[in-house]
């Protein structure tokens, strides 16, 4: 049998290296700065990193965890 991804929209915000305050506020999640301008999310899953230019996203239960760019982009499409 064979399965296709259902279309989920989220939220999502490009981490720059200086909206980590945005993304605490925008989220309401906890995050730390850490080497090279990354910065720790606490996710369900525990503590990860967010490399400048990657994406941070809400997921559909409110679950707040951080995306690499290319990836993000390879998933994801803007909506109106």
């Amino acid at each position: 049998m064979r399965y296709r991804k259902k279309p989920v929209v989220v939220e999502a915000t490009q981490y720059d290296g200086k909206n980590a305050p945005e993304i605490v506020g925008k989220f309401g999640c906890r995050a730390i700065k850490a080497l090279n301008g990354a910065i720790m999310i606490c996710t369900l899953e525990g503590w990860e990193t967010a490399n400048v230019g990657d994406y941070i996203i809400r997921g559909v239960h409110g679950e707040v965890y951080p995306c690499q760019a290319d990836i993000f982009n390879e998933t994801y499409e803007p909506v109106k």
